[in-house]
């Protein structure tokens, strides 16, 4: 039953060149009401539902975008939350009628308007609305909690994204001047993408390679990208005292944002590489329940139950539990992996306007990991073992454990206004003890080292982002601002201790030599160390997007940022300092839309990078300057089910340190800094994702890359980025055969990518192409079987990243995975 407010809010239009005032209606428990008259005179009519008039407004949440039209109409409408909740539109631009217009703004979504009388509309469900059998034939619609930031992508059986909550508040892909990608939940579904590594690696010009430890490096255009954000939250998750550690399952998250080119403007001293949002799963507004079995090569068994859906009979409280198990063994012998993975969520509509959202996850993963690769011979010759090869021990093990806690709060002031503050807390365990193989391998298969290693890393990360954004309009054009502060803080204690015993052969690798401890490392003469990070963050951010004639936007932005950073290291009893205050990071970037499909853009965008290496006097090197220049054009083509983009980009930065080889080995023992190093990247990319033909979804990107060290004592003119190939593609394609009912889908894609360096640049590494294909078959309404072949030509290629000094690590071979979906009606 829908409660209705006892008086309408009015939108009052003084003249066609006042500035007006929007003001729509409040959500109530279980209803809004949203209501416009004219301010020639309190008594007038309100427009006839017949009558044709020139609306736009624009896609996004459907509540907001019924209150808008309503409003601009002189009309009121009463809708229950719980109808519109989680539903977006495509907008309106042109001529409707009051009817039409809402009939437009409904399409694909199961509802419908009533009455009408003297201008007053309600909502309901449609009488013959069936929107599970209509979801693949109608606009997509897309399903989404309130407080999200952005619509999900869950449902929207799409690989295009409607809208991005990356840079704060949702906005379409086409009005941000940067070039942008989201891997859907359509997407990672469909590829079995599990795990974030994989999940970059299908995204254009996005990497994800192996690290030194267990973990993962995530970089674009050449650089690493060490802070990534959790619902626009952003922490440090590559700040290890000891090699790349980080690692992030995808089981809790609707989707993957990722913004290629300077982040300053996001995160301060982001990365000038790019920045990563994984947007976690919410309540949907109806029941679904879903459980997923799987079963593929190398005994890989998993299963997994995602249930979420209204807790009360308004629809205020909403919940979703993510349950996953998994059990996996590998391709490379003895390796092993089980992890656990629990999510919970609720959202909760403290009134019509507020919504608070609390999350909880936890991942627990224990096994025998196989950590660097198999051994090399001089110039990079594989060795000629097979791909299964282990170099480790039987006593290898690791574990992760991580929880993290969400909370976000957000806060309609009324159509136009809101504010939003989002936080979380993660804390995290990493621990090892391992033995893994290093150096070059002699014709005998002599060369190598024994490498014992015992790990401890315990660390808490903090963050906060709280924004308030507006709408307002100035001589009839729209204008936006946001404005907003950031913090986070990430504390560690870490230890490890290390020995290295010479004799290892790689064609007789020994895997039952003694478990070490700690004191058999030291008494091998070994080291231990413990080492503590203490780095903190805070900013204040400010954009305005102001519309300076019709067809073009400009974006004028700036961030204050202050940094510290305080390591300590017991080994040589070392401290280390950063800072910085008040760092001014600007940016500006202009839209100009060429037709309402097409828009070209410019953009600027400033880089600092803190750096805590010292000069021979003993000062600490000022922070890396940056300068990041992107021009492209985006389309939303096809009544926005298709995203296109083109870009060309140029990155520059100055005072990066490098060794004083002038002043000798005076800082602890070896070369102090200097700032003086240069560095480029640019490029160019294309891409287009969504439904291109009907029934046939595309994802495809391409990158050319290249990076250069300008001004460097050692690698002048060298490559900088090691890692980075000239040219990447990345493409999935799925076809859903057309017919009535045809329950077959097709599916395929490749990555491929040219060659990259060996981490010392003394030989390259063979670039790959690699084929992936997939059959699903919907068996009923509720059961899904599909089956996924990874690397359907069984190609043999190394992984790039820091090959050489961690030998070779092998793709994965041909390997099947089955898995079986069930999702009942309820």
């Amino acid at each position: 039953m829908t409660r209705r407010r006892p008086s309408a809010f009015v939108r009052h239009t003084p003249s066609a060149r006042a500035l007006s005032l929007a003001v729509h209606a409040a959500v109530l428990a279980m209803g809004f009401t949203s209501a416009g008259a004219s301010a020639q005179s309190a008594t007038s009519a309100v427009v006839a539902p017949e009558t044709q008039r020139v609306y736009r407004i624009a896609a996004g949440p459907l509540g907001e975008a019924l209150g808008d039209f309503a409003a601009a109409a002189g009309v009121s409408i009463t809708v229950p939350p719980a109808l519109v909740q989680g539903k977006t539109t495509r907008g309106l631009d042109g001529g409707f009628s009051v009817r039409d217009g809402f009939a437009h703004l409904l399409a694909g979504s199961g509802l419908e308007v009533t009455g009408g009388a003297g201008g007053a509309f309600a909502l309901r469900r449609a009488a013959a609305a069936d929107t599970g059998a209509a979801e693949t034939t109608l606009a997509p619609v897309t399903t989404t909690a309130k407080a999200t930031g952005g619509a999900t992508t869950e449902g929207s059986d799409s690989f295009a994204a409607r809208a991005v909550s990356l840079n704060k508040g949702d906005q379409a892909l086409k009005d941000i001047p940067q070039s942008i990608s989201v891997l859907t939940r359509k997407q990672l579904d469909e590829q079995g993408i599990t795990d974030l590594k994989d999940a970059v690696n299908n995204v254009t010009g996005t990497e994800g390679i192996g690290g030194v430890g267990q973990g993962m490096v995530l970089s674009a255009r050449g650089f690493q990208i060490d802070n990534w954000q959790y619902d626009g939250v952003a922490i440090p998750r590559n700040h290890y005292a000891l090699g790349n550690w980080g690692t992030e399952g995808m089981v809790f998250y609707d989707r993957l944002e990722v913004l290629r080119g300077a982040s300053g403007l996001l995160q301060g001293t982001g990365s000038p590489g790019g920045a990563i949002n994984l947007v976690r799963k919410r309540g949907q507004a109806d029941t679904t329940v879903t459980a997923t079995a799987r079963a593929g090569s190398w005994d890989r068994y998993g299963v997994q139950l995602d249930a979420g859906g209204p807790l009360n009979a308004e629809g205020t409280l909403r919940g979703r539990v993510v349950v996953d198990e998994d059990r996996s063994h590998s391709f490379v012998d003895y390796v092993n992996d089980r992890t656990r993975s629990l999510y919970a969520a609720l959202d909760y509509d403290l009134g019509p306007d507020t919504t608070v959202g609390l999350g909880v996850s936890n991942l627990d993963s224990k096994g025998r990991p196989f950590l660097l690769g198999v051994p090399l011979y001089e110039g990079g010759q594989e060795t000629g073992l097979p791909r299964s090869t282990f170099t480790g021990s039987w006593w290898n093990q690791a574990s992760v454990e991580q929880t993290i806690v969400y909370a976000d709060l957000d806060h309609r002031f009324n159509a136009d206004w809101n504010f939003k503050v989002s936080a979380l807390r993660m804390s995290e365990r990493n621990t090892s003890t391992h033995q893994r193989m290093t150096g070059t391998v002699a014709a005998d298969g002599t060369g190598p080292t024994y490498d014992d290693w015992i790990t401890d890393f315990d660390s808490t990360k903090v963050g906060l982002d709280a924004y308030v954004n507006g709408r307002f309009d100035v001589g009839g054009l729209r204008n936006e601002v946001t404005v907003g502060v950031s913090y986070w803080k990430y504390k560690s204690d870490d230890m490890f201790a290390r020995t290295f015993t010479d004799g290892a052969n790689v064609f007789a690798i020994d895997h039952n030599r003694p478990v070490p401890t700690v004191d058999s490392l030291l008494a091998a003469g070994g080291r231990q160390t413990f080492s503590t990070y203490d780095v903190q963050q805070k900013g204040l951010y400010t954009s305005v997007r102001t519309r300076l004639i019709e067809p073009l936007t400009a974006i004028v932005g700036a961030r204050a940022s202050w940094y510290d950073s305080f390591y300590t290291e017991s080994a040589f009893n070392s401290q280390s300092t950063s800072s910085a205050s008040g760092e001014i990071t600007p940016y500006v970037g202009l839209v100009y839309a060429l037709t309402p499909q097409w828009s070209a853009y410019g953009s600027y965008t400033g880089v600092f990078e803190p750096q805590s290496s010292r000069t021979v006097t003993g000062d600490v090197l000022d922070p890396i300057i940056g300068t990041n220049y992107e021009l492209g054009i985006k389309g939303e083509l096809l009544d926005k089910r298709v995203n296109t983009s083109l870009a060309v980009f140029r990155y520059d930065h100055k005072n990066r340190g490098v060794n004083d080889f002038a002043s000798g080995q005076v800082c602890d023992g070896w070369y102090c800094s200097v700032a003086s190093g240069k560095v480029r990247s640019q490029g160019v990319e294309a891409e287009v994702s969504g439904e291109v033909l009907r029934n046939l979804q595309v994802m495809a990107g391409y990158t050319y890359n290249t990076t250069e060290y300008l001004s460097d004592p050692e690698n002048q003119g060298e490559v900088f980025s090691t890692w980075t190939p000239k040219h990447m593609l990345r493409a999935w394609v799925s076809y859903r055969l057309p017919g009535e009912w045809n329950p077959l889908t097709l599916g395929g894609g490749v990555t491929s990518q040219s060659h990259t360096l060996s981490y010392d640049r003394s030989f390259e590494v063979p670039g790959a192409t690699v084929a992936n294909l997939r059959v699903a078959y919907q068996a009923s309404p509720e059961i899904n079987l599909a089956l996924n072949v990874n690397n359907v030509f069984d190609k043999h290629y190394v992984l790039p990243g820091f090959v050489g000094y961690t030998g070779a690590t092998y793709g994965d071979p041909r390997n099947m995975m089955l898995t079986l979906k069930y999702t009942p009606k309820l």
